[in-house]
């Protein structure tokens, strides 16, 4: 008895997530030549937590395209944008090409009479338009039965109670109830346990899967 709960203390303790964060996951032990575009969005988005980028939502004027803001640091939005250019899709190019021909369908908080390339693509706001315009949209509830909706590599956006909007990219590591952790970057890039954290608004599958 007394070897079954230090077991369950074990594994219910912040010292055994961390040893499994450390720990190769089941998308890490897939071969190079065989990891499909999922698979390299969530070591993408794993190489900020590497990195330990810290957060940075600053303006900052970069080339187009293919441009990125200062590799150690970056907003929420930007794990979505790394992790994406790591499976070969520049998120602002393709926003940015989709804003110049439909500038109307975005949202106009900004006080913008026409799109930005240095910008546009790390605002939540246009990524979920985006996804939503050409990836899939999937289910916002967590009870067991929606937890099979929700694949390593996809995105997450959340409300906070001011209002503010945040992302994370879904891993393949979940917690002892099988929800699934996330890579995100609020103060500097971690992955953890948050998925429930805040509002969840948002959840999509780029490119959508046949």
């Amino acid at each position: 008895m007394l070897i079954l709960l230090l077991v369950a203390i074990w594994y219910g303790s912040p010292a055994h997530c961390r040893w499994r964060l450390h720990s190769p996951s089941a998308v890490e032990q897939i071969p190079p030549d065989e990891r499909t575009v999922p698979d390299l969005i969530l070591l993408g988005a794993r190489e900020e937590v590497r990195k330990r980028t810290r957060y940075d939502a600053s303006y900052q004027a970069v080339c187009y395209p293919g441009g990125d803001v200062d590799p150690g640091r970056g907003a929420c939005s930007d794990v979505i944008i790394r992790a994406l250019r790591a499976a070969g899709y520049d998120l602002q190019l393709l926003i940015h090409e989709d804003m110049a021909e439909n500038f109307n369908l975005y949202p106009q908080l900004w006080n913008l009479s026409s799109p930005d390339p240095n910008i546009d693509h790390r605002r939540t706001q246009n990524q979920m338009i985006f996804f939503g315009r050409f990836g899939e949209e999937l289910t916002l509830g967590t009870a067991e039965e929606d937890l099979p909706q929700w694949k390593h590599g996809d995105f997450v956006y959340w409300r906070f109670a001011g209002g503010q909007q945040h992302t994370g990219v879904i891993s393949d590591r979940t917690n002892s109830r099988g929800i699934p952790l996330v890579i995100h970057n609020g103060s500097v890039a971690r992955e953890e346990d948050c998925l429930l954290r805040w509002e969840i608004i948002g959840h999509y599958r780029f490119p959508a899967q046949p």
